[in-house]
């Protein structure tokens, strides 16, 4: 195995575990701190965000936008150990991924960007559409395409290069899991199904992945130290 890659797989896989582990601590510390916010209209976003702040929200986002980025880079060390004959489900992977950062990395940047300079200068016309706030604006649908499709049906066509060790064989199954995970809950944004939604993203994606990227770092670290 390449040892670039070796390298590389232990730091983006830790990093991308622990960009979860801070977006876990954000909205834990926004259910500790402020009330619940459940979109009714633009007027009372607006009035929520000037009374509560938008700190561990932006943290949040920003994590997220950092995990599409690293979880191209883990894909790209996944296909330097992966054997010939496997590296097609890899690739195919890594250009469902690059769809999934694609069009993640475009929401949170708008978020913590456009949308929080523009509500912080009160400059709110057509802004509507943007915001994640709101469970169905055109923003919020484009993350949710990257959540669901791209990043489950990348998770499902990488599931396979994994076998042999127990911990490979548990990594096969978390991603075959998150893969149903994903695509479960884009059919239900489709169908305006929120129980669906917050079970198979927050709980089922969620957790897969924490634990997933944690097994993958002590995947390459073993990698590595088999090498050496």
């Amino acid at each position: 195995m390449n040892s670039p890659a070796q390298r590389l797989g232990v730091w983006s896989s830790s990093l991308a575990a622990l960009t979860f582990v801070i977006f876990t601590l954000c909205f834990a510390a926004i259910a500790a701190t402020q009330p619940l916010f459940l979109w009714t209209n633009l007027g009372d976003f607006v009035a929520y965000r000037q009374a509560y702040g938008d700190r561990f929200a932006t943290v949040a986002q920003s994590a997220m936008l950092c995990f599409g980025v690293l979880y191209l880079v883990l894909l790209n060390c996944l296909y330097e150990m992966t054997p010939d004959g496997q590296r097609l489900f890899v690739r195919i992977a890594l250009c469902l991924g690059v769809g999934f950062a694609a069009l993640t990395g475009l929401h949170y940047f708008v978020q913590i960007s456009a949308v929080r300079v523009n509500l912080a200068q009160g400059d709110i016309a057509g802004i509507e559409q943007f915001l994640q706030a709101k469970p169905y604006s055109v923003s919020a649908a484009a993350n949710m395409l990257g959540w669901t499709l791209f990043f489950g049906g990348s998770s499902l066509f990488v599931a396979p290069i994994f076998s042999g060790s127990k911990r490979r064989r548990v990594l096969r199954l978390l991603f075959w899991f998150n893969g149903v995970c994903c695509l479960l809950a884009g059919v239900g944004y489709v169908f305006a199904w929120a129980a669906l939604v917050f079970v198979t993203i927050n709980l089922g994606m969620g957790g897969a992945v924490m634990a997933l990227t944690v097994l993958l770092a002590f995947e390459f670290a073993g990698q590595r130290a088999g090498t050496m």
